[in-house]
Order: structure tokens, then sequence, then C-alpha cells
């Protein structure tokens, strides 16, 4: 339920302070008072695009502020989905929008985007607007009120969610599908690659240790030269070998430790070296011994490298390591396209089951929407009565769809005739403006309760309706306000409206020498009076007009 509303430099609302209570409120005022203001920035904070154009002129932003009560309304698991903090008892809900066209939103003092603000705000508050009687011809919407009707709304979640996992399979064997088509088309090219690549089976890493061994074979003598002349210079068979020069100095050192112990670790270096030269020594006339040029290893070596190196080229890889990973790609594309059958074939039935599941939920929820159409067609039929439409003919027509839809398997139709003589047809064809209006308030009537929203807000939902009729109107959006937590709110120009209300708020204009201001007051009971008599009898208020605005609140 709204219980506070703040509104600065919004248009021509400079300041506003605003409390609302349970109940049936109406606010009334001369047109181009500033109704449709308030309606703007209550929009706001429902998650409506700003625009920096709403702002004061002279002002660096606006800004607009609600507090609502939330208790009983079972809101914790959107707060804690969102990350918001959480009060069991009220929500703040603020909106700034600069001049330079920013927008910023807060769900109790935490940030939030705009999508955050609708889905909250399609828990909290409705405004319903001469344009929403357009929705009347709008097939998703007369779903939603059968559906609401019939309790089918969990329902409906359930079924879009084996509709969308049916649509997901589909998709997934229709991909398949083409692919397996493409492939087709590709596959002797795919096959002629894959055996030239298994025929020429390549390792990783291959490339560069045939690479080695090339450039060891083509300096063959080189390196044996070079190798013999390390081992020679090492020897101790070489006069003034160096093996010998260090095996001298290090028992030398050694000797030096029996009088010296300082000189141990100096020792113990020494013959380490002694030892990794020796094997040095070793290992050089072991290599030099292997080494011998082999012409006929390096053409196979060169003959290997260019095979290697054309199929590097031709497939665009840097390196064996990428011919590796291309073969177990092409391997696993041509695998798939020799089974590709059986994968379509278990896709298929995937999606046959997923599309049964569908159809099943789909068939529960109609057989509860045709349960309810009698009922829904009674209500309509017996507020639409009261609403001054004694003849009228309210009915539903359902029939099933070719296909599923996110919706189920139905199609709605409203059809309606306000006389006798005059068989039903669907409403937006047939029903006049003020007809409409009724009967988008005989929907919102039947569906408030369930639909357990905490405000409602209607805009001037009277147009085309006057006397008794109106008086109706009022009565019955004063039922809708019933109940603990429960608040209506309507726009009007009409007194028989008016003086239902519980609470009443006048709308109008102060005039400066230098600006023009909108101000929005709660009247009290002598104020409501000479208010419904202006609404009566006009700019010039009279007795008479006095009396019966009286007369009206205590109706």
């Amino acid at each position: 339920m709204l219980k506070h509303l703040y509104i600065k430099n919004y248009a021509l609302i400079d300041e506003l302070n605003l409390d609302f209570q349970e109940g049936f409120s109406v606010i009334t005022g001369e047109t181009g008072a500033g109704k449709s203001i308030l309606l703007g920035a209550i929009s706001l904070l429902l998650g409506q695009r700003a625009d920096s154009k709403s702002i004061m002129e002279g002002a660096d932003k606006c800004t607009v502020e609600a507090t609502f009560s939330i208790q009983g309304y079972n809101l914790q698991s959107f707060f804690e989905a969102n990350d918001f903090d959480y009060d069991d008892r009220e929500c703040i809900v603020r909106r700034e929008v600069t001049v330079a066209g920013k927008s910023r939103a807060f769900i109790n003092d935490s940030p939030a985007n705009l999508t955050q603000l609708r889905g909250l705000g399609t828990k909290l508050l409705d405004i319903h607007s001469q344009h929403q009687n357009l929705l009347l011809s709008d097939e998703d919407f007369q779903l939603d009120i059968i559906d609401i009707m019939s309790d089918s709304e969990a329902d409906m979640r359930d079924y879009q969610k084996a509709y969308n996992n049916y649509r997901t399979a589909v998709h997934e064997f229709e991909r398949a599908a083409a692919e397996a088509e493409q492939n087709r088309r590709e596959e002797d090219y795919v096959r002629f690659q894959v055996e030239q690549l298994q025929e020429l089976a390549p390792r990783e890493g291959e490339d560069e240790e045939l690479e080695e061994e090339q450039n060891a074979l083509t300096h063959a003598e080189d390196i044996k030269k070079a190798l013999y002349q390390a081992a020679q210079g090492l020897s101790n068979e070489m006069d003034g070998g160096a093996l010998e020069t260090l095996r001298q100095v290090k028992n030398i050192i050694h000797g030096l430790t029996r009088i010296y112990p300082k000189a141990e670790e100096m020792a113990e270096r020494m013959e380490n070296i002694y030892i990794e030269a020796k094997d040095i020594c070793d290992e050089a006339e072991g290599l030099a011994e292997q080494m011998d040029f082999n012409p006929e290893r390096l053409d196979e070596v060169n003959s290997r490298l260019d095979a290697l190196y054309s199929l590097e080229q031709k497939h665009g890889v840097a390196d064996a390591a990428g011919l590796c990973a291309l073969l177990s790609q092409m391997e696993k594309q041509l695998a798939d396209i020799v089974h590709a059958d059986e994968r379509l074939s278990e896709l298929d039935k995937k999606a046959r089951k997923a599309l049964e599941t569908a159809q099943a939920k789909a068939k529960a929820i109609s057989a509860k929407r045709k349960a309810s159409l009698p009922s829904i067609e009674q209500q309509i039929t017996s507020t639409l009565t009261s609403l001054g439409v004694p003849n009228a003919k309210f009915h539903i027509h359902m029939e099933p769809l070719d296909k599923l839809s996110l919706n189920g398997q139905d199609r709605i139709t409203f059809l309606f005739a306000a006389n006798k003589n005059a068989s039903p047809q669907p409403i937006a064809q047939v029903a006049s403006g003020g007809e409409i209006s009724r009967v988008m308030l005989a929907l919102k009537a039947m569906t408030s309760d369930r639909m357990h929203l905490p405000t409602i807000i209607f805009d001037e939902i009277d147009t085309g309706v006057s006397g008794r009729i109106a008086e109706s109107m009022a009565l019955i959006m004063k039922q809708m306000s019933h109940g603990e937590g429960r608040q209506v709110l309507t726009i009007t120009h009409l007194p028989q409206i008016a003086a239902c209300g519980d609470h009443h708020f006048r709308v109008f204009k102060v005039d400066t020498d230098s600006s023009t201001h909108t101000r929005i007051v709660p009247l009290s009971q002598e104020e409501r009076v000479n208010e419904l008599a202006h609404l009566l009898s006009g700019s010039d208020v009279t007795n008479a007009a006095i009396e019966n605005a009286k007369q009206l609140l205590t109706r």
C-alpha cells in the first residue's frame, strides 16, 4: 500500500509531501491542473523511462520517492533474489533524474535498475489509464484474465517451462539436421583430409625433433671434430691436460686439510669440479664416436620435414601439434557424419517427448480455463448490469490452436453485445468507449482480489459515464478497496464518484509573479463540500450546488 509520496522539482511540482491511507481515495481538479503530473511521477517509480524535460525549469534534478507498506505481501524472495535489504513492514523506492538525462533508482537505498523497478512495481501498484482499454483487443491480455480467474498462473509457469524445453529440443534437432546435411555434402573432402593426415601420422613436437636432427646431420663433421678437441683438451693422456691439472690441484688442497681444516670445504668443491670435468670428457668422447655423417638418414629427415611443412602450410597451422589437433577434429567430424542418423534419431525422440509433456500440461490448463468460463461470464454480465448495461451479453469464445504457443493451445476472444437484438461480436469492434471503460472496471473488480495488488490507481476510468452509473462505478471501486492494506485511488471529474471516497485530494495550480506550481492537498469535510459543489455547478458555486454536494456525501 502506498503510504507516503515525496516529489521535488518534477514538472510543475516544486515540492510535495503527501500521505495516503487505506480504502478509497479520490483525486479531483480542473483540467490541466496537474493530475497527470502526479501519475507521471509515480510511473517513474515503476520503471518508466525518464525524460530530463520533466525536470522543473531551473532545477538540476528531480526526485520522486514513495514509501510502501508491504506487510503480509510475501516479497522477501524478490528482495533476496535481487540482493536488496528487506524490511517486512515497509519499502522505500526512489528515483532521481538529472538535467543531463542521467537517471538513478534505489530500492531501500540500494542502487536498482529499471528491470528491478518494474519487477517490484508489478507487485505493489497497478495504474489503469484510458490507453489500457486497448488491451481488451489483445489476446494475451484476455488469456491472462482467464488464467487469473481459473487459478492457472502457477500451471502456466510450469507449462511455459515445459514449452521452452520443447522449443529448445526442436532447435537442437533442427541445428543438428542442418549440420548433418552440410557434413554429408563435405564427407568426401573430410574423408580425404583425414586419410592424408592419418597416412602422415604426425606426432606433437615431431618437427622440432627432426629440425634438431637435420641440423646435427648437416654439420656432423664439424660437431665430431669439436667434440674430440674438447675431450682431448680435458684428457689425462694429453700432456698438460686439464684433468691432470685438476687432479693435482685437488690432491694439493686435500693434503692441506690435514693441517688447515678450513680448506675442507674447498677440497670438497675441488673434488666435485674434477668429477664434473671427467664426466664431460667421457660424454664428449662418447658423442664424438656416435657422430657420423649419414646422407641416407639426412634425406629421410629432409623428406619427412618437407611432408610436414607441406601439410602445415596447406591447413594453415604452425607445427605438427596443429596437425595433430586438426586430425582429431576431422576424425570427430567424420565420426559425426557416420553416426549422424543415430544422433538425429536421439534428438527427435527427445523433442517428441518434450512435446508430449508440454501438450499434457497445455491440455490440463485448457480444461481449467474452460471450466472457469461460465462463472467469469456471469460475473462480468452481472457487473455490467449494475453499471447501466442491462441487456449486456458477455461471452468468452475459446478455440484450440493448431499448435502450441507460449500461452498454451487456446485462443480466447471476448465477445460483447449491449442490446437485446444484437449478437455478441469481438468487444473491440462493437463496444463504445463508455462500454469498454465499464467492461475494464468489471474485469479489474473481478481480478483484484486474486492478484493481491495492494494499490490500484484508476485514471479517469469514468470517461463516457455519468449520474447513477458513475455512482455504481464508485461503489465497485470502493468495494475493491475493502480489506486490510488495500487501497484504490481514482482520478475523476465526476462528483458522484468523488463523493464516495473515504479520502479526497484536490489538485490545483498556484501562480506567482514568475512561475506556476501544482499543488495537491487533502480536503477536510467542509472543503469536500465546496469541491463537490464546484464539480456540480462549475466556477459559480450556488447554494443549491452546496446542498446537493452535502446530500451526495451523506448518501
